[in-house]
C-alpha cells in the first residue's frame, strides 16, 4: 500500500506536462538544425554541379599534407599541390575527385585514395550583418584560410594577409598575385614583411583575388 508521502513525491517529480512540451520542442529544434544542414550538403553532392564560391574538403589518405579546404575561385578552378589547377565549376564532386586521383597518381607508387566532399555551399556562406558594411575578396592557393573573406572597405593587402590564417609549406611567397579583373599585380610577401616594398599598403576592392601559387622544385 502506497503511503501519502510516497504518492506526494511521485506526483511532484518532473515538470508538469504543459511546461515540458515547449522545452522538448526547443530541444528537438536544436537537434534538427545541424541534421538538416548535413542533409542539404549530402543531397547537393548527388549530381550537384559545383559553382564558384563553393568550398570543397579534400583528403588524400596517403599524404595528410595535401588535405585542405579549397574554395572554387571566380574562374571556376581550385588548386592543389602536385595536381595543379583543376576545373571544378560545372562539374560534380565525383568528377573532380576522379580528376584529382588521375592527376596525383604519378606522384605515388599506386593510385592514391582521394575523398572530395562539399564543405560549404556558396549560398550558405554566412551573411554579413545589415548594419556592417564589408566587401568580399577571395584568397586561393597555398594558404590555411583559402576562401571568401569579408573585409572592411579600406583594408590593405597586408591586413588581408593577417586574416588568411598563414601560408602552407608549399606557398611561393615571393610570387603572390593580386588580381583585379584583367589586371595582375605581383607581390613579394618577404619584401612586404621586411618593409622594403609598399605593395602591402595597397587597398583592396570588392572582388579582388589574392593568389598564392605553389612553390616550384628547389624554390
Amino acid at each position: 500500500m502506497t503511503t501519502p508521502i510516497a504518492c506526494h513525491a511521485a506526483a511532484g517529480s518532473g515538470l508538469p506536462h504543459a511546461r515540458r512540451a515547449p522545452l522538448l520542442a526547443a530541444l528537438l529544434a536544436l537537434l534538427l538544425v545541424p541534421l538538416l544542414a548535413v542533409s542539404a550538403l549530402a543531397q547537393a553532392e548527388g549530381g550537384y554541379r559545383l559553382r564558384p564560391g563553393d568550398v570543397l574538403s579534400i583528403e588524400v589518405v596517403e599524404d595528410a599534407g595535401l588535405n585542405r579546404s579549397a574554395l572554387i575561385a571566380p574562374d571556376g578552378r581550385i588548386t592543389l599541390p602536385l595536381a595543379g589547377s583543376v576545373t571544378a565549376a560545372g562539374r560534380t564532386v565525383e568528377a573532380v575527385q576522379a580528376d584529382l586521383v588521375q592527376r596525383l597518381t604519378g606522384s605515388f607508387a599506386t593510385a592514391p585514395t582521394v575523398f572530395v566532399s562539399i564543405d560549404q555551399l556558396a549560398q550558405d556562406l554566412p551573411a554579413t550583418a545589415a548594419d556592417e558594411v564589408t566587401i568580399d575578396i577571395y584568397v586561393v592557393g597555398e594558404v590555411a584560410g583559402a576562401g571568401r573573406l569579408d573585409v572592411k572597405p579600406g583594408t590593405t593587402v597586408l591586413q588581408a594577409f593577417a586574416q588568411m590564417g598563414g601560408f602552407t609549406p608549399f606557398a611561393a611567397t615571393k610570387r603572390l598575385q593580386l588580381r583585379r579583373g584583367a589586371k595582375i599585380w605581383h607581390l613579394n610577401y618577404k619584401a612586404i614583411e621586411a618593409g622594403t616594398s609598399r605593395a602591402g599598403d595597397t587597398m583592396l576592392q570588392a572582388g579582388d583575388v589574392i593568389v598564392v601559387p605553389q612553390r616550384r622544385l628547389f624554390e
